[in-house]
């Protein structure tokens, strides 16, 4: 199986989708779109399922459909915005911090787009969306990420052309300010995770410092399924003391990483005793490690891929 400049394996991708599916499926040439969209606003691959199955039944009940993908882009858009106000309140009772759930099939949710953002699924981009009012999301990433025009975004959400034009406006602010940048190559970004996994399983403080930003932080997702730090670790001194207080405890459990693409970049995916314990992806700044992030939550791991056979 090949493998990129810092020796991890890349794991091919495969389309789930076959040609009879295609033909049984009325909404199978927009389907990866809608997902994408749907997962963009919801950080949840599970919930864009359901969304984008519930548009599937209406555009299966609708009459005179003039303009299909027109009409499943605005259902999938109202069915995610209605979602989010209770995810709102959901969110107030979470345990600890929420990240989005990881996905490791990106190719199932491509926005189809020629933008800059089209192929970003990064944990640093839906964090920063996350932070969003649900409209500012919505006609950003109508506009900016899948190459809708104003007009049409204001049909869809209900609002004047105007207002969606500032609604993204300030989304794309906030966003610029939140993500990482510049983004690394993808072999730094291999690289950079494989010498975090050396120094954390050497146990060298100076080593693992070194490679992290000096305000990075580390963000741990248990959802109070299992146990994670309830606030975000803040700072490189502290990212790394905990990352090898947490090799120390472990260290008489059979641990095993599993390179793995996550949300479009090099992850990992950390089994101890042969059950899958979380996944590990990281937001890198130029050459040092910006932010970790750490799902544990075993409700946002149920589609990571089987582990390679030894």
């Amino acid at each position: 199986m090949p493998r990129n400049a810092a020796g991890f394996r890349l794991v091919e991708k495969r389309s789930m989708s076959s040609s009879k599916r295609r033909e049984s499926d009325p909404i199978a040439p927009y389907r990866r779109r809608l997902l994408g969209l749907a997962y963009r606003m919801l950080g949840s691959r599970t919930d864009a399922d359901d969304v984008v199955q519930d548009a599937y039944l209406r555009f299966a009940d609708a009459r005179d459909v003039r303009n299909p993908e027109a009409f499943l882009v605005t259902v999938v858009t109202r069915l995610c915005l209605d979602r989010l106000k209770s995810a709102k309140a959901q969110r107030e009772i979470y345990v600890g911090p929420w990240l989005p759930e990881p996905i490791f099939d990106t190719d199932g949710l491509s926005a189809e787009a020629a933008t800059e953002l089209a192929d970003d699924l990064s944990f640093a981009l839906l964090l920063a969306l996350d932070r969003l009012s649900p409209l500012e999301r919505a006609a950003f990433l109508l506009h900016d990420v899948f190459e809708i025009s104003f007009a049409e975004i204001a049909a869809m959400i209900g609002r004047s052309e105007p207002a969606c034009r500032q609604l993204a406006t300030r989304a794309r602010h906030a966003v610029r300010d939140q993500r990482p940048a510049p983004a690394a190559t993808p072999d730094r970004h291999a690289h950079l995770m494989k010498a975090f996994m050396e120094a954390v399983a050497s146990g060298d403080l100076s080593q693992l410092t070194g490679l992290l930003r000096e305000d990075a932080v580390a963000v741990t997702d248990g959802g109070g399924r299992k146990s994670a730090a309830l606030n975000p670790i803040m700072g490189a001194d502290k990212v790394a003391r905990f990352f090898i207080g947490l090799a120390g405890k472990n260290a008489r459990r059979d641990i095993r990483a599993e390179p793995a693409m996550i949300n479009g970049a090099v992850g990992a995916l950390l089994y101890m005793d042969g059950e899958l314990d979380h996944s590990l992806s990281m937001a890198i700044d130029g050459d040092r490690i910006a932010a970790i992030y750490i799902v544990r939550n075993p409700d946002k791991l149920r589609h990571a891929p089987a582990p390679a056979a030894h």
